[in-house]
C-alpha cells in the first residue's frame, strides 16, 4: 500500500507537479514560508528551480497552491457531512466538529496552515491570503446555511460561535493552554446547537 512507502519512495512515484507541491507541503508547514527558499523546495522534490518555476510562475504561485489544495480538504469535509447525514443538518455541523476535534493532534505539532500562513502574509493582495479569505468566506456561508437549515432563531450568530469555537480549538491545541481540546470542542459545539436550536426545530427533532 502507498502509506507504507517512505517519503523518497513515494515521492520518487509521483509526477513532477505534485513532488514539487508535496515538497513545498511538508517544508512550509515544518519551518513556514518565509523562511523557505524555492532552492530548498527543489532539492527536497529532487528537481531544479528550473523545473519549479515551469509549474509555477512565482513562489507566491506556488504557496497559492499549496492552500488551495489544503481548502479544498476542508471544503471536502463538508460534502462528506452532507452526504452522509442528508437532511439532518445539526448531525451535519457535528460531524464538521468531529473532522476539526480529530485533527487537532496534527495541529498540536505543526498548527493551523491557515493560521500561520496569515501570520506571514500581512499583504491582503497576495495571493495566497486570498486564498485563504476566499476559503474562509465559503466556509462560513455553508456553515450559515447547515444553521438556517436547522431552523436556529439566528443562523449568522450560530455559525459565528461555531466558528469561534473550532478556531479557537485550534490555536489553544498549538500553544497547548488547554488540555482534552477534542472532547471539550465537541461539548461546546453541542451547547451552541443546543442553545441556539428553535423551539420549532426542537419538536421537530423529537419528532
Amino acid at each position: 500500500m502507498a502509506s507504507t512507502l517512505s517519503r523518497p519512495s513515494r515521492v520518487a512515484k509521483l509526477p513532477p507537479r505534485e513532488r514539487i507541491l508535496d515538497a513545498a507541503e511538508e517544508l512550509f508547514e515544518r519551518e513556514g514560508i518565509r523562511l523557505v527558499g524555492v532552492q530548498a523546495i527543489a532539492d527536497k522534490a529532487e528537481t531544479t528551480k528550473m523545473a519549479i518555476y515551469r509549474h509555477f510562475e512565482t513562489k507566491d504561485a506556488l504557496v497559492a497552491e499549496w492552500l488551495r489544495i489544503v481548502a479544498a480538504d476542508y471544503q471536502a469535509a463538508f460534502d462528506r457531512v452532507e452526504a452522509e447525514y442528508p437532511d439532518r443538518p445539526e448531525e451535519q455541523i457535528l460531524g464538521l466538529a468531529r473532522f476539526i476535534a480529530e485533527g487537532l493532534s496534527a495541529i498540536s505539532y505543526r498548527g493551523c496552515p491557515f493560521i500561520n500562513s496569515l501570520a506571514e502574509l500581512p499583504d491582503r493582495l497576495h495571493p495566497a491570503r486570498q486564498v485563504i479569505e476566499d476559503h474562509k468566506a465559503r466556509q462560513t456561508r455553508r456553515l450559515i446555511g447547515m444553521c438556517t437549515e436547522a431552523q436556529m432563531r439566528d443562523p449568522g450568530q450560530a455559525a459565528a460561535e461555531i466558528t469561534f469555537a473550532l478556531e479557537g480549538a485550534q490555536v489553544s491545541t498549538q500553544n497547548g493552554s488547554i488540555d482534552q481540546t477534542g472532547d471539550r470542542l465537541m461539548k461546546v459545539v453541542e451547547g451552541i446547537v443546543d442553545r441556539h436550536r428553535s423551539p420549532l426545530g426542537a419538536h421537530s427533532a423529537a419528532d
